[in-house]
């Protein structure tokens, strides 16, 4: 599906409006019985939403595998749910990663979300850059070509819209997913932001590159202001100057904290919605409460 233009008639955008987007919901693996109950109570409250499919997170070094395999199987058993793990091949073999997915093609799974993964500190390259050189599997592209040669996944990867802490700039980012899509990849999911100019900029850098995907942005409703800031540091994320005075003071008052973070949510997918995009993955924190508001906002109705 191509990318569409920012330039819409007033005709194209009341029909845009009037239509109801996809969703998908990523959750992560719980590592007690209580955080198992938190992430099931989430999923069954947004399942009736009928995503287009939910991702499970996997760690960068693998160190969730079992946890996320575990997490995966359950949703495929008990609901009607598409589940797409993640998959990264830092510091993995090409039989270990291609097992992986083989094993899950066995499972049911028809969807992967390929990634990277983050290179650990010690494996350091020229220039003191991280180096991931040493994996079969290099790149998140190279996963993807890899991945495609071995079973025929629908392929989501990642897109960084404000840049990768590692690329050195958007136009680097936008070629590296270039890469991606023409080893195979199906659709751009992208880091959070809160920069909605910053997301058009990005999704016109990419139709101008050719790539002809859909570019779907990464909404992350905001739990906690304090998380927000510590997630917004380690992947490069903008927070601009009016989100930090929105949230000033709040951490102690959960309610209104909560409002604010609705309310955020809410406008948030509107203005993309008003931009044309019709396709949004949000980053649950397997807590369905905001993620669901802002879904309501876009016109899912359970």
């Amino acid at each position: 599906m191509k990318i569409m233009s920012l330039n819409h008639s007033a005709t194209d955008r009341m029909l845009l409006l009037m239509s109801v987007p996809a969703v998908s919901f990523e959750f992560f693996p719980p590592v007690n019985e209580a955080a198992a109950l938190q992430l099931w109570e989430a999923v069954q409250r947004l399942a009736p939403l009928q995503p287009r499919f939910v991702s499970v997170t996997y760690g960068a070094d693998g160190s969730t595998q079992s946890r996320t395999h575990e997490c995966v199987l359950k949703i495929l058993r008990e609901t009607d749910l598409t589940v797409a793990p993640h998959l990264t091949c830092v510091g993995a073999s090409r039989q270990k990663v291609l097992g992986i997915a083989e094993d899950y093609w066995r499972q049911g799974v028809r969807h992967l979300v390929a990634l990277r993964g983050d290179v650990p500190e010690t494996a350091r390259g020229v220039n003191g850059r991280k180096d991931s050189s040493c994996s079969s599997f290099p790149y998140a592209s190279d996963l993807v070509g890899g991945l495609k040669t071995a079973v025929d996944f629908e392929i989501s990867v990642a897109a960084y819209p404000e840049g990768h802490p590692e690329s050195g700039s958007v136009e680097a980012d936008v070629e590296n997913l270039w890469r991606k899509i023409d080893a195979g990849a199906h659709r751009a999911i992208t880091q959070f932001f809160f920069d909605t100019e910053a997301f058009l900029r990005y999704r016109d850098r990419c139709a101008a590159r050719g790539i002809d995907v859909k570019i779907v942005p990464g909404i992350l409703p905001i739990l906690r202001f304090s998380q927000l800031l510590r997630f917004a540091q380690r992947c490069g994320t903008v927070i601009p100057d009016w989100l930090h005075r929105r949230f000033a003071g709040l951490e102690d008052d959960v309610e209104t904290h909560a409002m604010i973070a609705q309310r955020v949510a809410i406008d948030q997918v509107q203005q993309l919605q008003r931009e044309g995009v019709d396709e949004f993955h949000f980053y649950t924190l397997n807590k369905a409460p905001l993620t669901y508001a802002a879904c309501d906002a876009l016109g899912l109705r359970a």
